[in-house]
């Protein structure tokens, strides 16, 4: 099930939030339990053999967990954290890595091991990172005593399960401990209903619509010339922009339904002046999640300037291999590690570029790196990055042949695009900031009923597949 789907948002989801909220009134244990019971019917939705793994992974942590907060077993503590650390990065490492590493030992050693073609499950980067960040927590003596059920809701609370926030239980379990969160709040259905119109209609109007353009581009990639290679690339960064920023606002929306604050996961990136404000503004919570528990404990920057730039090149790709089994992942990581150096090191010199300018740089390397992001291999993310140089020619009429003389309306649906990326306030921001109208209401009543209306075709979350 998925937040751009009618069985979630005329039936799951209303059916959830009544349920919840009644009982919440008569029994809050009852409450917190039907919600983590209902989050699991939606991971399960999807595909119900997932089912088993997250709650394994669940079962396995919250008992490691436990028995680290109590503080009771001093002399083994250590061994017990990195015994739960190595069950997660086990997990996923299976699941996710296991057939890119027979490929590899494959190809490297002319072997003929077979593949598992394991079916990754859904969300497993998510939660595994999450329970991982728990235990670590745990270990330092920073959680309380909580039950199975409220352990098991910080993990699969249904608005962040499948393509995050990444959230910490610092944040997440006092929310659900508060008597108010059961009682229905008016101010956040507001601000629930709104920022999830605003995300739904990012979705399915615009970042579904690039998708169009984009899937075109790169399965056509060897055909591209100058303008459809450019096309391509620039398609499908703002199909990613809107797709991911639209599922950022559904989720945070969804929780507010509940009196639930879930943290800022995107902020505006594409107005970046450079790499290292863009990942303080790309998967926030991801970038939070590395620092705090792998560059930090690597040493972070202190322990020299060589050192400082070896922990951030781990970092990133450690983020590349993360969202995908590949070399183009692995690549893009390793792109955007050196790239953080070199705006590490152009920071220590007196030189400062015009903000026009950083902004130029820093968005024309994230959209090339999209490419090989997105592509499925490194000759198709080479096709486009050739023809984006224009090395397959320059003809106009290429790009009018491989999107069938669309290019024109593409070309709006681009400056569009990116007048709303670099000009206009970002979803949180409107959200902090509109005033109660009647043509306010009206405008978020009106996308809302126009995005319903297009859902006729579900489309996935490009994130679903991380």
């Amino acid at each position: 099930m998925i937040f751009n789907s009618f069985e979630f948002i005329f039936l799951f989801l209303p059916i959830v939030w009544s349920v919840f909220f009644l009982v919440g009134r008569l029994n809050i244990p009852f409450a917190r339990m039907w919600l983590f019971l209902a989050s699991l019917f939606f991971y399960g939705y999807w595909n119900p053999s997932y089912l088993p793994l997250i709650l394994i992974s669940m079962v396995v942590n919250y008992t490691v967990g436990s028995i680290l907060a109590k503080n009771k077993v001093k002399t083994y503590r250590k061994s017990i954290l990195t015994v739960g650390i190595l069950f997660n990065v086990g997990l996923i490492s299976y699941f996710k890595y296991y057939d890119f590493f027979i490929e590899n030992v494959n190809w490297i050693f002319g072997t003929g091991f077979a593949l598992k073609e394991l079916l990754l499950p859904l969300a497993i980067s998510f939660y595994t990172f999450q329970q991982i960040a728990y235990l670590v927590d745990s270990y330092r003596l920073e959680t309380k005593e909580y039950n199975f059920f409220s352990y098991g809701l910080f993990v699969s609370f249904f608005p962040q399960l499948i393509a995050g926030p990444i959230v910490h239980h610092g944040d997440m379990m006092p929310q659900f401990g508060e008597r108010k969160t059961y009682r229905v709040q008016y101010e956040n259905i507001s601000k629930g209903l709104i920022i999830f119109a605003i995300g739904l209609f990012k979705k399915v109007v615009i970042a579904d619509q690039f998708a169009v353009y984009a899937n075109a581009g790169f399965n056509a990639s060897e055909a591209l010339t100058f303008f459809s290679g450019w096309y391509a690339s620039l398609a499908y960064s703002l199909q990613l922009y809107f797709d991911f920023s639209g599922y950022s606002d559904m989720a945070i929306g969804l929780a507010f339904l509940f009196n639930i604050r879930l943290p800022i996961n995107f902020n505006s990136p594409y107005k970046a002046l450079d790499i290292q404000d863009f990942w303080r503004r790309w998967h926030m919570t991801l970038s939070g999640f590395l620092t705090k528990y792998v560059y930090i404990p690597l040493g972070g920057n202190r322990k020299g300037e060589a050192r400082t730039y070896v922990n951030i090149l781990i970092i990133f790709l450690i983020s590349g291999i993360w969202h995908g089994a590949g070399w183009t992942f692995v690549i893009w990581g390793a792109l955007h590690g050196v790239a953080s150096m070199i705006a590490r090191m152009w920071k220590k010199t007196p030189y400062r570029l015009p903000k026009w300018l950083a902004w130029f740089i820093t968005f024309q390397f994230v959209n090339a790196a999209f490419v090989i992001f997105r592509a499925t291999s490194m000759e198709q993310a080479m096709d486009v990055l050739r023809a984006m140089v224009g090395l397959n020619g320059i003809e106009v009429t290429g790009a009018m042949t491989l999107f069938n003389e669309t290019s024109l309306i593409l070309f709006i649906y681009m400056l569009l695009g990116m007048f709303i990326v670099l000009m206009m306030r970002n979803s949180i921001e409107i959200l902090k900031g509109h005033r109660k109208t009647v043509a306010f209401s009206l405008f978020i009543a009106g996308i809302l009923f126009y995005s319903v209306m297009q859902l006729q075709q579900v489309s996935e979350f490009l994130y679903f597949n991380f």
